[in-house]
């Protein structure tokens, strides 16, 4: 149930920032990069096996040339082996992408064609979109998301290891992710630190999903036992900040020939002795590992179940600030000038007590003084409310009445209840939660909830996952005064906000519907209202944040960011 969260350019892989050294597929500049010995073998075998056809030079193109009166090409990232990358523009859209381009006779441009079709197919958020693949004027293209705000994990692990809960939520992620893929027959053949992103909430996500080894013309007969290889190599960089493998690659120096592979916790002290142990058994599929008590790991299913079956790792505590024994902090010193000494002033002396007759004659005199301000200020109030008690009747303010209209009802309208005809879950990513769950969120009392799905990090959802929602029917058009959620699960935090829709299945993004109003609470109840209310048939209610909660067996749900509605209401104006 629980959904896992899971950038230059690459020569070979989906891309997801502007280019960094290494390109999305593990590829330098001059496309020489070493993965793992199973994954050269079995492409150096496939070299040699396959006849030699010769590969049509990329085609000429510039920075500014359009693709489908559509794509811009910007900058060129990559131009090797008979394609190119580009960063583009979605004219469009206005939005950044990027484009694999080869030409319509390369030998591999029906394998792309088909590779990068079968992906945009899985949907999956935690991999780069596939947006387009298309053949037109002898030229094949894939267009991919591109994400500026995305860090590739090359240079993360390149400036050390990472902490252990970093790391955990790493191969969490990341096998969590494949194992998916896997089940809809797709595999990656060249998952590196280069291809995986981790955006700034935390969440991991991973370009070139079959697209990057069918560029390359890579296969293998064990796909699953390739990929689960790979994820362990992460990891052990992860752990270590060493490759491991006698080469150097993506920034990170290889282990010595002489030594073989040693576990983690033996290149690195400190180093988590159960995330040390998975990294072994991920990369030894021959039974040859360390521990002869463990079993090889040799799917990411079987190693994302060993992933969750460890220990929960927790996030380090902040380090609260230090500072120093003076209780107030000190101005900045000034430079000096020149030719003037500055000296620090001097406190006077504290005034010399007072003798013991006179010290006493001065506390009764304050006291006294102090009695009769008292006395004086509790008389001025007594006398006040008398008066006013005193008043006549007539000249008391009397609260305002209402202006009746000639029915008996408020000319300005008063709030009712409004009834709820329907609701559908609102999933503009096309990734829902439960959506057969959204009819018990109201008129039921609270006895039944819809459940979002469970996020490894929070409480913010975003760039991961925009949000999560539900759109209510209200029969007809009703000026929407306000609104009250019932959650399930308090905490810190939940936002939420409601729009006004346009239908049950609305088309269009939340940026693009008309606010209602918004709230932010870390109870479980949301009370919302309206300023300016307008005529609508259809409100979404539309999550963006969620509070972190504890495993909840009555929901079948896993501990993390989560959150259920249990009722819903909505108020309305009279006309």
């Amino acid at each position: 149930m629980a959904e896992r969260s899971t950038a230059a350019v690459d020569v070979a892989n989906e891309s997801g920032q502007a280019p960094l050294a290494a390109g999305a597929g593990g590829a330098t500049g001059d496309g020489a990069t070493a993965q793992s010995k199973t994954q050269d073998a079995e492409q150096k075998t496939s070299e040699e096996a396959a006849p030699t056809t010769s590969i049509p030079e990329p085609p000429e193109l510039h920075s500014g040339h359009r693709l489908a009166r559509r794509y811009r090409l910007e900058e060129c990232v990559t131009r090797v082996d008979g394609f190119s990358s580009w960063r583009a523009v979605d004219e469009k859209l206005r939005r950044a992408v990027g484009v694999h381009l080869l030409p319509a006779d390369h030998p591999r441009a029906r394998t792309v064609l088909s590779a990068a079709r079968s992906a945009a197919l899985l949907g999956d958020p935690r991999f780069v979109q596939v947006l387009d693949a298309v053949e037109e004027n002898d030229l094949v293209y894939v267009v991919h998301e591109w994400l500026p705000d995305a860090t590739e994990l090359s240079p993360l692990l390149a400036s050390g290891p990472l902490e252990p809960h970093e790391a955990y939520q790493l191969v969490s992620q990341v096998s969590q992710a494949m194992a998916a893929a896997h089940r809809e027959g797709l595999s990656h053949l060249r998952l590196n630190p280069s291809s995986v992103l981790r955006s700034e909430s935390g969440q991991y996500r991973i370009r070139g999903l079959a697209v990057a080894a069918a560029l390359r013309g890579i296969e293998s007969d064990r796909p699953k036992r390739t990929d689960t290889e790979a994820i362990g190599a992460l990891l052990y960089s992860a752990l270590t900040g060493r490759w491991p493998y006698p080469e150097d690659a993506h920034g990170l120096k290889g282990l010595p020939k002489d030594l073989g592979l040693v576990s983690p916790d033996q290149v690195r002290a400190g180093v988590h002795r159960g995330l040390s142990g998975l990294a072994m058994r991920a990369l030894i599929n021959d039974g040859a590992h360390p521990s002869r008590h463990e079993q090889p790991l040799t799917t990411p299913e079987e190693l994302a179940k060993a992933v969750a079956a460890l220990p929960r790792i927790r996030p380090p505590e902040p380090q609260a600030p230090t500072f120093p024994q003076n209780a107030y902090r000190q101005p900045p010193a000034r430079p000096a000038q020149p030719g003037v000494t500055r000296h620090a002033p001097v406190a006077p002396p504290p005034p010399p007590a007072l003798s013991g007759r006179a010290g006493k004659v001065f506390k009764w005199s304050v006291a006294a003084l102090l009695i009769a301000a008292l006395g004086l200020g509790s008389w001025q109030v007594a006398d006040t409310l008398m008066n006013q008690g005193g008043q006549s009747g007539s000249n008391q303010q009397q609260p305002p009445q209402q202006q009746k209209g000639s029915t008996g009802g408020t000319q300005h309208g008063a709030p009712k209840p409004l009834a709820i005809a329907g609701a559908k879950e609102y999933a503009p990513d096309n990734v829902p939660q439960h959506p057969g769950q959204v009819n018990d969120t109201y008129g039921h009392n609270g006895s039944k909830y819809w459940i979002s799905r469970t996020f490894n990090e929070g409480p913010v959802l975003a760039p991961f996952k925009q949000g999560v929602g539900i759109v209510y029917d209200l029969g007809s058009a009703q000026k929407v005064s306000g609104g009250t959620i019932t959650f399930r699960y308090s905490g810190s935090y939940t936002a939420l906000t409601l729009y006004s829709a346009d239908s049950l299945t609305p088309s269009t993004q939340p940026s693009g519907m008309h606010q209602l109003a918004s709230a932010r609470t870390e109870g479980s109840t949301a009370q919302l209202s309206v300023k300016d209310p307008v005529p609508t048939r259809y409100v979404l209610v539309w999550i963006t944040a969620m509070p972190n909660s504890p495993e909840d067996s009555s929901t079948y749900s896993g501990a993390g960011y989560k959150q259920a509605i249990t009722n819903v209401s909505f108020t309305g104006l009279s006309s």
